[in-house]
């Protein structure tokens, strides 16, 4: 598993490393099943605090893109495609509205890259 981490990156290393994760679960790259390093061992590899690793993967939990079974350790999780579909049902609605609300697809592509900005 390879993370995109910067130590020197005004980005938080929690969402550094849960944006990471969660790219590699959302574009496959990590599959359905598959463990992940424990907290220790990833923060270890990483050089942070397991806590900031800890926080990653509660949030990463929180979106159903992973799941934790106590001692056995953290894996990815089949809700993932579930998100992705429920992503593209709510893209098909922005678009119905948009269409709607007589906006240009320049604008209404514009409002929706103003909104995934990190805030």
């Amino acid at each position: 598993m390879n993370l995109d981490f910067d130590p020197g990156s005004p980005v938080p290393p929690y969402e550094q490393v849960r944006s990471s994760l969660a790219r590699q679960i959302n574009d496959r790259t990590l599959p359905v099943g598959t463990k992940l390093p424990t907290v220790r061992q990833l923060a270890a590899d990483l050089g942070i605090a397991p806590n900031t690793i800890a926080r990653a993967y509660r949030e990463l939990e929180e979106a159903g893109l992973i799941e934790t079974r106590g001692r056995a350790g953290s894996f990815v999780g089949a809700s993932g495609d579930q998100n992705r579909r429920r992503a593209q049902e709510a893209a098909a609605e922005y678009a119905a509205m948009t269409r709607k609300l007589g906006l240009d697809p320049d604008e209404a592509l514009a409002i929706v890259t103003a909104a995934l900005e990190p805030r």
